[in-house]
């Protein structure tokens, strides 16, 4: 199983504070499945300003200890951008990181807005051949208030990713009711776990895709496993579910 984001790299933000804490969260990670993760450290959102420079040489250092220690999981780079206008620039610049070095780039929003350029921004990377995927869209209190804002991010070509915990009810029910909703209107590309730690912030994966299967069926399942596949392989997505295992859209809701 691949898991697209993480924040298993030491000492880089709010994740791993040490090696030992990336081994705890390795394990962990084996446990759930995952055999490949990729590292998605912040990057502009106030407090980390991890580059991609440092990330690729911290992903290598973190390889190298699990290959030390017997830990059979595979670190890839990646990094979990805040939007911000020179955003593009950043990726001009070689500060920003697309996942495993592919054209898909990570945007996150603040956790209560979505900034008025935002669909400037995520049709200026698509001119420009980047794929973007908005990171945990349920966790947006605007997006949950105003989810039309995400239908037409959506709809103009944007990709989107769900956290695993949100789906089996760890940021509590409204998040995780938006969370069907959106997977309800086809609005989700991509699972992942966004795991910091093994105690607060853990993997929940396998619980989220056994979720998936029991409300969706297997086929959905693999869609989205699938899709996880792509983007470190930088494949195009599926964009939407095959027609007979899609749920019925709730444009109602969404436009």
């Amino acid at each position: 199983m691949i898991d697209i984001h993480s924040h298993i790299l030491p000492d880089v933000d709010d994740g791993a504070q040490s090696e030992q804490e990336s081994l705890e969260m390795a394990y962990a990670a084996i446990e759930e499945g995952i055999d490949t993760i990729v590292a998605t450290p912040h990057y502009k959102n106030g407090q980390w300003d991890n580059v991609k420079l440092d990330i690729e040489a911290k992903v290598n250092a973190l390889n190298r200890f699990f290959e030390e220690n017997s830990v059979p999981l595979q670190v890839l780079p990646g990094q979990e951008s805040r939007i911000h206008g020179e955003l593009i620039q950043g990726i001009d610049a070689g500060d920003v990181l697309t996942i495993n070095h592919s054209h898909y780039v990570f945007i996150e929003f603040p956790s209560d807005a979505v900034p008025r350029y935002s669909g400037q921004l995520l049709y200026d990377l698509q001119m420009k051949g980047y794929k973007p995927v908005i990171v945990h869209p349920e966790r947006n209190r605007y997006l949950r208030e105003n989810p039309s804002v995400m239908y037409n991010f959506v709809k103009k070509g944007a990709y989107a990713q769900l956290t695993a915990g949100a789906l089996t009810g760890h940021f509590g029910r409204k998040v995780k009711k938006f969370s069907e909703e959106l997977i309800d209107a086809n609005l989700i590309h991509l699972i992942a776990s966004d795991a910091h730690n093994v105690q607060s912030r853990s993997f929940h994966l396998k619980d989220a895709y056994a979720r998936i299967n029991d409300r969706y069926g297997r086929e959905m399942e693999t869609v989205f496993k699938e899709n996880a596949r792509f983007v470190i392989d930088d494949e195009p997505l599926y964009a939407e579910p095959p027609e007979h295992v899609r749920k019925k859209k709730r444009f109602g809701l969404f436009e």
